[in-house]
């Protein structure tokens, strides 16, 4: 029977250029050349990010089935020492790498963040819709949203649920420790769903005022041998649910260094953003998702999900991101948003560790005259693997046209991104391969002229107290400074 060309299905081309998949079930079916090519062509696309031979060599370093043919190679020689350790070099990194952001193509949009069209690809894009009738309010520092935090909790009159990557053991704790404990005894249903990792040092006196008061608490992903295939996806969201009809989400967990008014490198700065009406059941969907996936309890009624009345004017789009879904939907919401900026792109976020790609597209935003600002975490860092990955990765930003500021009195902690006046986001993603790939991430982004410009009027309040960095200076860097880089690029995928 002669061969019959089809049109290829299934997912777009890899890198390569050939699908992962195999096609060999075709092969005695399908001429060659339709097997690894879409059927017509598509019309020339421009690749993003050139990944040069470092990126190749890192790559290959992290490879997990490159430390396995050294483990294979070194016990063949008789080195049983240094192949065992290869040999576990190989089931950590099997266990725990993760591909980059999948986009490699430019969007090239002809529309910008204050069209429709922006909103309807943003909501296609993630699977997120926008959801009209809300009101919004930002609170910068813990002086200010802690108690606006505590006083919904006091308010609550049907359930409370929160879904924490930071629960920590001090004043901050164990004051909302008390408050979940005094809702729990009224006889409202108290859900916490905290992260095995990030909240590890809940400590013993604020698991038994949970416990004394009727508070369920469970862990997400604690690690054991037999779950070490998703020990490194971690639950960093940061949602507070009061009644299903209030939220809370933004950059701040519950920690004693968000107290104050980032006055000093003990006060962390950082923003949360409260949510009433009806776009706070995308949070509370997202809590019960992983409150199922945790617990096996599917958590239903009027108590958790109500038909929320509108409360404002403000339509919002709640970003979920999750690993499960492949290409994190947070990710995916901040290239679209850069690609379709046309007159300025502020960003803040303090672990900025932008791949290749993601470098090309601020480049083309400064070449189409977009102003881009960056405002990162600067000396006052708590990661110094990510402070590292993202000073080696200046020289590249500052030459495609970016400017660079890093934040000086204490350490930047939110995570905001202003663009146009038209559009923005706040919530708990960083700019990072581990929110983009590896972790469980919640933004609220918003259509609101006055809310946006709030926003802008904060960052460029952060910016007076901010450093600019020069391409001069960075270049005058010392071989220890460089060397420090170098080291910290071997898992910049994991920071």
């Amino acid at each position: 029977m002669k061969n019959v060309p089809v049109l290829a299905t299934g997912s777009a081309p890899a890198a390569s250029g050939k699908p992962k998949e195999s096609r060999r079930w075709l092969k005695p079916r399908v001429p060659k050349e339709q097997l690894f090519r879409l059927a017509p062509a598509p019309r020339p696309r421009t690749r993003l990010g050139a990944f040069g031979l470092p990126d190749r060599i890192r790559d290959v370093i992290r490879a997990w089935w490159a430390w396995l043919i050294a483990a294979l190679v070194l016990e063949m020689l008789g080195w049983r020492l240094t192949g065992w350790i290869a040999g576990a070099m190989t089931f950590v990194l099997y266990h725990s790498s993760t591909d980059s952001h999948p986009a490699v193509y430019a969007l090239e949009p002809d529309f910008d963040t204050a069209s429709d069209e922006f909103r309807s690809t943003i909501a296609g894009a993630t699977g997120m819709p926008l959801v009209p009738g809300n009101r919004v309010e930002i609170y910068n520092n813990g002086d200010e949203f802690y108690p606006a935090m505590l006083d919904a909790i006091e308010s609550a009159r049907l359930s409370i649920t929160m879904e924490q990557y930071i629960f920590w053991d001090g004043q901050v704790g164990r004051r909302f420790a008390e408050a979940f404990a005094e809702k729990a005894r009224e006889g409202i249903p108290v859900k916490l769903l905290v992260d095995a990792i990030g909240s590890a040092t809940l400590g013993h006196e604020i698991f038994q005022i949970l416990a004394a008061g009727g508070c369920q608490l469970a862990w997400f992903r604690p690690i054991h041998w037999y779950t070490l295939h998703r020990a490194n996806q971690r639950d960093h969201r940061k949602s507070l649910i009061v009644d299903g009809a209030v939220a809370f989400t933004g950059g701040a967990g519950l920690g004693d260094h968000w107290l104050g008014s980032a006055e000093n490198e003990t006060e962390w700065r950082d923003i949360q953003v409260r949510v009433e009406g009806p776009a706070v059941a995308a949070q509370q969907a997202g809590f019960a998702q992983n409150w199922l996936l945790t617990t096996g309890e599917i958590i239903g009624g009027h108590e958790y999900f109500v038909d929320a009345p509108a409360a404002g004017s403000v339509p919002i789009q709640t970003i979920l991101s999750s690993p499960s879904s492949g290409a994190g939907a947070a990710g995916t919401m901040y290239l679209i948003a850069i690609q379709c900026a046309r007159r300025y792109l502020y960003i803040a976020n303090p672990y900025f560790i932008p791949d290749p790609r993601v470098i090309d597209m601020l480049a083309r935003a400064c070449r189409r005259g977009v102003n881009v600002k960056l405002m990162l975490a600067g000396r006052h860092n708590d990661t110094w693997w990510a402070r590292q990955n993202s000073v080696r990765l200046y020289g590249a930003l500052l030459d495609a046209g970016v400017e660079l500021y890093e934040y000086q009195p204490s350490m930047l902690h939110q995570k905001t991104m202003i663009v146009d006046g038209a559009w923005a986001t706040i919530g708990t993603t960083n700019f990072d391969n581990r929110s983009f790939a590896l972790s469980e991430e919640t933004n609220v982004c918003f259509h609101e002229a006055a809310l946006v410009e709030q926003l802008r009027q904060i960052f460029s309040a952060d910016l007076a107290r901010c450093e600019r960095v020069e391409l001069a200076t960075w270049k005058k860097r010392g071989l220890y400074q460089q060397s420090k880089e170098i080291l910290a690029s071997l898992i910049e995928n994991q920071v």
